[in-house]
């Protein structure tokens, strides 16, 4: 039991991660655990920083969003993590910031309506006084629609 988690906490994420909208009686009959006890854990789960909300995954294609790309982000050498991140997420098009170790200090997810945007989009990050240089990949496809999470042990 890592973390305060154990296989039945492990088997009620799964099944939220399949349908988060599921039911506590649902999933109470599916972990064969009355739904006091899993509306208790899933209390637990909260508080604990586990679970850190409920969501819906959106296909950013079908509203107009048909073009995605990594774009990598240089830095100037006295720029802080902050200061990193604050540039790099001020455009709402930019949808998650990550700081990273390497020739790059971030890499950006960025969703645009089209290569045109895509290329405004890039020359507004460029714009920052501290970012030095980009490069840019356009992701042609993607085959994992969900986000990761650890084997059950």
């Amino acid at each position: 039991m890592a973390n305060g988690v154990d296989d039945i906490d492990h088997a009620i994420l799964a099944l939220l991660r399949q349908d988060g909208r599921r039911s506590v009686a649902d999933i109470a009959g599916r972990v064969s655990l009355s739904p006091t006890a899993v509306a208790r854990s899933l209390e637990r789960l909260e508080r604990a920083g586990v679970i850190t909300g409920y969501g819906v995954h959106v296909d950013h294609a079908r509203m107009g969003w048909t073009v995605s790309a990594f774009v990598e982000l240089r830095f100037a050498g006295k720029t802080t993590p902050e200061q990193m991140h604050r540039a790099a997420s001020r455009l709402a098009e930019v949808s998650a910031v990550y700081t990273t170790a390497g020739d790059q200090d971030v890499i950006a997810l960025v969703h645009a309506t089209s290569v045109d945007h895509l290329r405004d989009v890039i020359g507004k990050l460029r714009s920052a006084a501290s970012i030095t240089s980009t490069r840019t990949h356009v992701i042609l496809d993607a085959h994992v629609e969900t986000d990761w999470h650890p084997p059950a042990a």
